[in-house]
């Protein structure tokens, strides 16, 4: 066994260490190469950048190498013939010296003209461009050096690859030889799903582009963590951004524009306020007695939530933007919604974001982040970084001050003990400060602590319990928090990240009614306090929340502040089963991208009679209206022009490049 072992496994981590270090010395010429634009390196970020490069690069590796693998361990005598390893020495160095050397040394020059790595969009930019190879050929005859470097690089892997000697097994015993075989082949499955998500906790997203921010100090320094064709591989099920064309760029101007120069009518009401954000999983509509009495005549889920709904600022007719919670930060923090692809897992999102976290760094808020699960083990971190979070709070630092066992479920800390950490931790900070925290215990499986097993309302789906215990929780954090020093002087927003996949009522299983989530604001000294009846959204937050704050500098969102805007019209948009959906005060109405399907009236809940009229003017005028913001998302988001100019965030990003 001992033999077998050297001779399988031994040789194939011999092989796969050959292209650590090809991966590492592509990785030292891309910064060489770049290091003009990426800045100087210090001592203090290189262990967390070798880390994330490292990460990185076994995900590379096992993505480029999967056939490899799994034909170097099947567990068949064939693979003792020298022809049959020959086919594997051909299959090893064909496959990394294009994917690996020569792709990567390629990004090394590619980064220096698009400022971002290869990704799947650039496959069709190659398909497209007649001059691809006359445009490749440049610039090897420019790069020649990088040429040679690359040569070599390939030298040396072959002729190490045939250094390591494969010697054919001597087990003779078939059942032991079989036996041992299929238990090293189910051993290298498991490590190679290990290695493509970046960690054992197989709860943790797969990791994407957006992971390195995690790593890196800076999305110009996080480029150096990545690797093709990591980048390559993980952007393929992302469909390229055509930006659709509606309009001209001047007729678009006057129908649409993320760019806001704020004119506030009305007096700031939260200045100066410390801003704590509530991101509450699954928390639909139809849970709440206050928003949707019709539902719970005999009482909600959310009693604790009604209470304050009754005495703060309460959005009646709000929906999200996404359906994932990853599709929730984006539009919450940063004002840029997700459609039919996760805005976060982009590559257009691995830059500085001009998002409400840190416009309010700049204006002196630290700014932190609370969520019960293990580090960026839903890729929270990683997003919240690039939009100006600074603090992380999480698992790892809950369990240091409280060990013992029975404080969390399969995805996390229970919400209950976690809001009480995280109101001692939020009592430390200097203000103003700004926080947000994500609730994890009404997320799938909906169990609950055995203390609360079957003494919360019961509900009429499996979530709705777990909802209730959410709103106690959350009770507790306020009878917690009310004794503490900061607590009046801070605005309070709860907003759920999406309705949940279990859904009682009829309505909520239509599109309109799929994407009705609860969104209020609350202010113990009752500065803050009304009923909003006009439609809203997740992307709204943003600008409404700095216009209550009397923020009056140049920024850029995709939603409207709903008090300080009124030439944008209140309107929903969103994504449901690929359909762009538009939602009014008055409408509902679908569109496919090219023409329009469905429409409906608003109040007709369980959408049963289509009132589509291609005459009609207002079902004109929000089809109009869509097309404005949606030939305006992809022309914005696929340029990576996410920034408004002159704005504060923007200009201060520049100054430090």
């Amino acid at each position: 066994m001992k033999k077998f072992l050297q001779n399988d496994i031994t040789v194939l981590v011999l092989r796969l260490l050959l292209l650590y270090a090809c991966l590492i010395l592509t990785q030292v010429a891309f910064y060489g190469y770049n290091r003009m634009l990426m800045g100087p390196l210090t001592w203090q970020e290189i262990p967390m950048l070798f880390l994330g490069s490292i990460k990185f690069a076994t995900a590379s590796i096992f993505y480029l190498n999967a056939p490899f693998i799994l034909l170097s361990l099947i567990p068949f005598r064939f693979r003792q013939n020298s022809v049959y390893q020959k086919v594997l020495c051909w299959l090893f160095c064909v496959t990394n010296s294009i994917g690996i050397v020569v792709l990567n040394l390629t990004d090394t020059i590619y980064f220096s003209y698009a400022f971002k790595r290869i990704t799947s969009e650039e496959t069709h930019f190659f398909r497209e461009n007649d001059n691809t190879i006359d445009i490749l050929f440049k610039g090897m005859v420019e790069n020649w050096y990088l040429v040679l470097f690359g040569a070599l690089l390939i030298f040396l892997l072959v002729y190490l690859y045939k250094k390591i000697k494969y010697h054919p097994t001597e087990i003779k015993n078939n059942w032991l030889y079989y036996g041992v075989g299929v238990l090293s082949l189910a051993v290298a499955v498991v490590l190679w799903a290990f290695g493509i998500r970046g960690s054992t906790d197989m709860k943790a997203r797969p990791m994407s582009m957006g992971n390195v921010s995690y790593y890196a100090q800076s999305p110009q320094k996080g480029v150096l963590v990545l690797s093709n064709p990591f980048c390559l591989i993980r952007t393929m099920g992302i469909h390229e951004l055509e930006t659709p064309v509606y309009f001209d760029e001047t007729e678009l101007a006057t129908l649409f524009t993320p760019y806001h120069y704020p004119s506030l009518a009305q007096p700031p009401v939260a200045e100066g306020k410390n801003v704590v954000i509530f991101v509450l999983e699954s928390f639909s509509r139809e849970h709440s007695q206050y928003l949707a009495p019709h539902l719970n005549p005999d009482g909600g889920y959310t009693p604790f939530l009604d209470s304050l709904m009754r005495e703060g600022l309460v959005f009646t007719n709000a929906f999200a933007n996404g359906m994932k919670s990853i599709e929730a930060l984006p539009s919450i923090f940063t004002s840029i919604p997700s459609y039919r692809t996760p805005f976060a897992l982009m590559p257009q999102s691995l830059t500085d974001l001009d998002g409400l976290p840190r416009i309010l760094a700049n204006q002196g808020y630290s700014t932190h982040f609370f969520c019960g699960a293990s580090t960026n083990q839903m890729g929270f971190e990683a997003f919240g970084r690039l939009c100006g979070i600074d603090h992380f709070h999480n698992r790892e630092d809950f369990e240091k001050l409280h060990p013992e066992d029975g404080n969390a479920n399969v995805w996390g800390i229970w919400d209950m003990p976690f809001l009480q950490f995280m109101a001692d931790e939020l009592n430390h900070l200097e203000t103003p400060f700004f926080s947000a925290v994500f609730t994890l215990s009404s997320h799938h499986p909906y169990d609950l602590p055995s203390e609360y097993a079957g003494k919360m309302p019961q509900g009429k789906t499996q979530v709705q319990p777990c909802v209730a215990y959410t709103d106690l929780s959350l009770r507790k954090f306020f009878e917690k928090a009310s004794q503490m020093p900061w607590f009046e002087n801070t605005l309070f927003i709860f907003v759920a990240d999406h309705v949940s996949p279990q859904m009682a009522a009829k309505e909520t299983r239509k599109p309109r009614g799929n994407t009705a989530i609860i969104y209020f604001m609350f202010t113990p000294d009752h500065s803050v306090k009304g009923r909003y009846e006009h439609v809203t959204q997740q992307v709204d937050i943003m600008p409404t929340t700095l216009g209550l704050m009397g923020y009056d500098k140049p920024y850029f969102a995709f939603g409207r502040d709903v008090f300080n805007e009124p030439d944008r019209k209140p309107m929903v948009v969103n994504c449901v089963h690929q359909i762009y959906q538009a939602l009014t005060d008055s409408l509902s109405l679908y569109f496919d991208g090219e023409r329009r399907k469905y429409v409906y009236a608003a109040d007709d809940a369980l959408q049963r009679n289509n009132i589509m009229d291609m005459s009609n003017p207002e079902q004109q005028a929000l089809e109009r209206d869509l097309k404005a913001v949606l030939q305006s998302y992809y022309d914005h988001v696929g340029r990576g022009d996410l920034r408004a100019p002159n704005s504060e965030a923007g200009n201060k990003n520049v100054e430090a490049k």
